[in-house]
């Protein structure tokens, strides 16, 4: 499946950006046997990790990126995912057709495991927890990496050739991929993301589907029958299409009929799973991720019980509709990865009570009018901060949700919005944005929403 661990001795390679994925590229790299220059722009006090790769032998440049960096006699970069392609480093190498790829390209190469890898604009997370969780009560060796836990190259070395490698993928990522090909991959969905990175929506679609462009008629492509956008990308997926779908049947994969979760192929019977109502987490968004979880793990030979066993005792992930705690009748719910518009309007359906909503974060343009009816029916009072506070409030206010308050930050949001709420009330940090104008990341977003909330 991969090319020998050999094609690296002696290559000259640049890896453009520290932090995990670019530190444990590096180390895998340089044992392998290339020649590894690691660049990053930060100051070498903020590049903390540059002390124990410098023991390795590996040279590491901090500060800014030399005009010399990039020569002819490089072989090939690997660039950190958040690194934008307009980058000098980044453009000198294309110029010089220099192949860019990010670390997933790399363990790829490296692996003969079989990998399972997961995508989409809402979702990944939950998806890829959830099946890690049912190929391990199946009794199938997996491992979880990418976006959760570890980066790729840091256990491709590890895994054996019968462990299946479960691995959530941004968009970022798979854009540097050139060969890299899952045995089974997932798109969950579609939406408008990250164009700040992309610029165009088109390459943002490119990108995710890059998922599929190496698989063969041996591989499985799981993609969700009621997107558009999934529909359109299955039209040149070249692996046995495997669909999912609550809103219509499919002729293979999983879908839900008569209220119960089927599994499908054609030539075999199908098998009733579970009722639908049966499934742990809340929300039609998290049907749709249980029914993508159940393709792809039973695409990667997951019997059926354990499918069922984890759809009906998992509760879901830390900042994705995660239930903090109740105080006074009111219940608080964190769902700080909520980056965008259309994760927080399925947080919003989520739910049959009065909604108190905390949203707000990094301004990227977005109008955020597809909310409007949902704040309409299921809102009944916002605390809104941040950069694109004033635009969320200018929706509440046409969207007429009753109480409306601003805050400085989510801790002072979270006290803002137990106020406006009432016993039988939801209190739901649903941002709708991403982190980055006041915090490191959702993750620490979610953490100070949950600190006030457990001090109120």
């Amino acid at each position: 499946m991969s090319s020998s661990v050999g094609e690296w001795t002696g290559q000259n390679i640049i890896v453009l950006g520290l932090a995990r994925s670019g530190v444990a590229v590096a180390k895998l790299l340089s044992r392998l046997g290339a020649r590894v220059t690691v660049n990053d722009r930060k100051p070498r006090s903020e590049c903390p990790e540059a002390a124990e790769l410098e023991q390795m032998g590996i040279p590491v440049i901090c500060g800014g990126h030399p005009k010399d960096l990039i020569g002819d006699h490089i072989d090939l970069l690997v660039k950190n995912p958040g690194i934008p392609y307009h980058v000098p480093p980044v453009q000198q190498a294309l110029s010089r057709n220099i192949p860019v790829v990010t670390e997933v390209e790399i363990a790829w190469r490296i692996t003969n495991s079989p990998i399972a890898a997961i995508t989409g604009s809402n979702g990944k997370t939950t998806t890829t927890t959830l099946v890690g969780e049912m190929l391990q009560a199946g009794g199938v060796k997996a491992r979880i990496a990418g976006n959760i836990g570890k980066a790729l190259t840091e256990v491709v070395e590890e895994l054996a050739d019968d462990e299946w490698l479960v691995a959530e993928l941004s968009s970022f990522q798979l854009k540097g991929t050139e060969r890299f090909r899952p045995r089974v991959g997932a798109l969950l969905n579609v939406v408008s993301a990250h164009l700040d990175y992309h610029k165009e929506m088109s390459d943002y679609v490119r990108s995710k589907s890059k998922l599929f462009q190496n698989q063969t008629a041996q591989d499985i492509a799981v993609l969700n029958r009621d997107s558009d956008t999934c529909r359109q990308v299955a039209e040149t997926v070249p692996g046995e299409i495997w669909w999912f779908s609550r809103r219509e049947r499919v002729n293979r994969g999983v879908d839900v009929e008569e209220g119960w979760i089927t599994l499908r192929l054609p030539g075999a019977e199908n098998q009733r799973l579970m009722p639908a109502d049966e499934v742990a987490l809340p929300g039609a968004f998290n049907l749709d991720n249980a029914l993508a979880a159940a393709a792809v793990a039973w695409g990667c030979g997951c019997p059926a019980k354990a499918i069922r066993e984890t759809l009906s005792s998992f509760t879901g992930v830390e900042h994705r509709m995660e239930f903090v705690r109740e105080v006074d009748g009111i219940r608080f719910y964190n769902n700080s990865k909520a980056t965008n518009a259309e994760a927080t309007m399925g947080a919003l359906q989520a739910f049959d009570s009065p909604i108190v909503l905390v949203a707000g974060g990094l301004d990227r343009g977005v109008d955020f009018r597809e909310l409007l009816p949902l704040l309409r029916s299921r809102v009944k009072g916002i605390v809104t901060y941040g950069q694109a506070g004033s635009v969320l409030m200018e929706r509440a206010e046409e969207a007429e949700v009753p109480l409306r308050e601003s805050a400085e930050d989510v801790a002072e949001a979270a006290q803002k919005a137990a106020r406006l709420a009432e016993a039988g009330d939801v209190v739901l940090l649903s941002p709708a944005c991403a982190s980055w104008d006041m915090y490191t990341s959702f993750e620490e977003r979610g953490r100070i929403f949950k600190q006030a909330v457990h001090s109120l």
